[in-house]
């Protein structure tokens, strides 16, 4: 789900400064901050402490999760203002600094895909393989 959303956000990305999708800047507005809170809460919740169980690499392994729980917060902080952002885009505002708000879509995009990159190479197998949200 979240490297969909990260899809999705790269193409507004693309499309800018004049060929902006207003459907799918509002598509983002209803889809972001739910589905990145909902796969956050599935981590939290199921992945995260099969991850950090076992005794052996315990330590280690919580300062990791404090780690990918803090990327957790600093996504949402920053899909809060995306989702800002595209919801005037939506509505017909133009944009006013397209080079910012490509900066800002490309910064959390790529952000999350590094997030997504580590879970699936280090936490998934030790986790017992959850399938990703």
């Amino acid at each position: 789900m979240k490297l969909e959303l990260c899809s999705a956000l790269e193409a507004i990305a693309d499309s800018l400064p004049c060929l902006v999708d207003r459907d799918a800047c509002l598509r983002m507005t209803e889809t972001l901050l739910p589905a990145l809170r909902a796969a956050h809460a599935f981590e939290e919740e199921n992945l995260y402490p099969a991850f950090g169980s076992e005794a052996l690499f315990r330590e280690e392994r919580q300062g990791t999760l404090r780690r990918l729980r803090m990327e957790h917060v600093e996504d949402e902080a920053l899909a809060e203002e995306i989702t800002e952002r595209l919801l005037l885009i939506g509505f017909g505002a133009e944009v006013e600094n397209p080079e910012a708000l490509g900066f800002m879509l490309r910064t959390f995009f790529k952000s999350v895909r590094r997030h997504v990159a580590f879970e699936r190479e280090h936490v998934l197998p030790i986790a017992g393989g959850w399938p990703m949200p």
